[in-house]
């Protein structure tokens, strides 16, 4: 079935064929690869059965999920008149594909005012989030409140990646490495 036939059918709420309907993830899928192949710094890596995995250049971090999945993708622009995609997950997750990065929702966090922290973020954010952070530590200005609060912060990108579909085990681990508190050494 041609793909403009099937976006008629489903924008007038037409029922869909079994055949119509194990179509919709091909249709999706192609929509996000034209994207792609339009954008400057994601690539597509790799496509093995279901599975799709989407180089973001930026930092080398892979955006991966199962073509399944799809629900829908949505043509969108910016403020600015630039074009990005919203992809829609059948779980309820959402991802935005602008054309260098890939945006997610940070996950809710106990103890943090999610309205203080962007509704969308993408994996640089955890480098700064860290950044910030590390200097918290190592100043006598800044408070062990405000050191958890970014810790917070850094945890809610964190699961709200890895919900999305990135694997952020290395960046996971970059707190641990960190003094749990701030001490001093004497001498």
């Amino acid at each position: 079935m041609c793909a403009d036939l099937y976006l008629v059918r489903r924008m007038i709420g037409g029922t869909l064929s079994e055949s119509e309907k194990s179509s919709k993830p091909a249709v999706l899928l192609e929509e996000i690869t034209e994207f792609i192949r339009r954008s400057s710094g994601l690539k597509l890596t790799s496509s093995k059965g279901n599975r799709v995995s989407i180089l973001q250049e930026i930092d080398g971090k892979n955006f991966s999920f199962s073509t399944n999945d799809l629900s829908e993708v949505l043509q969108r622009s910016d403020s600015d008149g630039k074009p990005f995609i919203q992809v829609n997950f059948v779980n309820g997750h959402k991802v935005l594909f602008t054309s260098t990065l890939v945006g997610f929702k940070p996950r809710e966090t106990y103890g943090l005012d999610m309205t203080k922290i962007p509704r969308v973020v993408t994996t640089p954010d955890l480098v700064s989030v860290f950044a910030a952070i590390e200097e918290g530590l190592s100043s006598d200005d800044v408070s062990e409140y405000e050191i958890d609060v970014l810790k917070r912060v850094y945890a809610a990108i964190i699961q709200g990646g890895e919900a999305a579909g990135f694997d952020l085990q290395f960046e996971r681990r970059w707190l641990g490495r960190l003094m749990p508190s701030k001490t001093k050494v004497s001498a």
